[in-house]
């Protein structure tokens, strides 16, 4: 890889590349993807959501387990072996984050325990992360990293987090238009609303910290979202962004944790082919219209039409989600197992995965690359021979 020339930036002193990866469940960026991406000097990110199926023991530890504690536990073994991993692959270089989501119910498990297995950041998003300064109390050096999409969220939870006398180390703004997963919006018509640019969130967040009495500048602003180009980096870059994150280009590495099968399907994927829909969460997310995602998009209607609350609707009994369409019976959100299918995606079975994908073009078109040629692309423009 070659050095970069674009300006680094500061997590916690920690120097990192000015390109961050994101976070990407189910098990999509684990140890793998998230310490190849650390050894280059910039921040890796692990998806903390049921890592157990990176892990045949576990695996068979749980199966047919509908137990959500004895589940959970397996996980929280599993985000532990996962961390000291890509610990152990970035050699000490660049950083590693854990991504969770406020949306799980067991999200401060996952908090505390990728703090004490010695992650450099926790980044949370799908939800405000209000309560993060209580749970990482007792892990002062590690950097907390909110995901939120315009000025107003912003404003919440700073002030919030002022009260505990605690501010963001950076902060991550995600643009749903364009992103991959779980988007930043509660109904898929506001995702295109004009407040998410990032030409106007890179005015107003500076100003607003400025207006709480804070040095803007100490707050690192990283845009998310649909970037895929050099010259994108380099645009936002010089707008006022510290970094910029990818998630679906890094997906897709040689690295990457999932399925040879599940990096076709992104890397395939044509423009028509990606969708937006409501998810099991009550939010809105963006994927690709594979044979299983077609038929419960022609049948989302009549679903909802029938939706109940009860338990038993769980078909894992994890409990994953605070708020399950399915489970709860709330009729405007998701009517399917969303950890089911994300995990069938994991392991490349096309017919029946859920398979998150963001909605521009990829930086190598089919090719699958490794981590090293997407970062000198994105930094420096350098397209490797083959697929240039």
């Amino acid at each position: 890889m070659n050095l970069s020339t674009l300006p680094q930036w500061t997590l916690r002193h920690r120097t990192l590349l000015p390109v961050v990866q994101g976070g990407m469940g189910v098990g999509i960026s684990a140890h793998r993807l998230a310490g190849s991406v650390a050894a280059l000097g910039a921040l890796g990110t692990i998806s903390s959501v049921d890592l157990r199926h990176h892990h045949p023991d576990l695996l068979e530890q749980t199966a047919g387990c509908r137990d959500a504690d004895q589940l959970n536990r397996a996980n929280l073994i599993a985000l532990d072996r996962e961390i000291g991993r890509a610990l152990a692959l970035s050699a000490g270089r660049g950083a590693i984050a854990v991504n969770v989501m406020k949306a799980v119910a067991a999200h401060a498990d996952y908090v505390r325990q990728a703090c004490a297995s010695g992650a450099h950041a926790i980044v949370m998003g799908a939800g405000l992360p209000l309560d993060l300064p209580d749970l990482t109390r007792d892990f002062p050096d590690v950097a907390l990293i909110p995901i939120l999409s315009d000025a107003r969220g912003v404003g919440i939870v700073v002030r919030k987090w002022l009260r505990r006398q605690r501010l963001p180390d950076a902060i991550i703004i995600e643009h749903p238009r364009h992103a991959g997963g779980h988007l930043g919006a509660t109904r898929t018509g506001e995702i295109a609303d004009p407040r998410f640019d990032f030409a106007r969130v890179l005015e107003e967040i500076p100003a607003l910290l400025r207006e709480l009495g804070l040095e803007a500048e100490k707050i690192p602003l990283i845009v998310a979202g649909g970037i895929h180009r050099h010259d994108q980096v380099r645009e936002l870059l010089g707008m006022g962004a510290a970094a910029v994150q990818v998630g679906t280009p890094f997906a897709v590495t040689a690295e990457g944790d999932a399925h040879p099968e599940f990096k076709r399907v992104l890397a395939e994927a044509r423009p028509e082919d990606i969708v937006t829909f409501m998810s099991v969460a009550g939010l809105p997310a963006r994927a690709v219209l594979t044979p299983w995602l077609r038929n419960y998009l022609r049948r989302e209607k009549a679903l909802q039409s029938h939706a109940k609350a009860d338990p038993r609707r769980c078909v894992q009994g994890l409990n994953c989600l605070t708020v399950c369409g399915l489970r709860d019976g709330v009729a405007a959100a998701g009517q399917f197992c969303i950890d089911t299918r994300l995990s069938l995606a994991l392991q490349g079975d096309v017919k029946k995965g859920l398979f998150f994908r963001g909605a521009e073009p990829l930086p190598f078109g089919q090719a699958i690359r490794p981590v090293a040629e997407l970062l000198d692309y994105l930094l420096e423009g350098i397209m490797p021979r083959a697929a240039a």
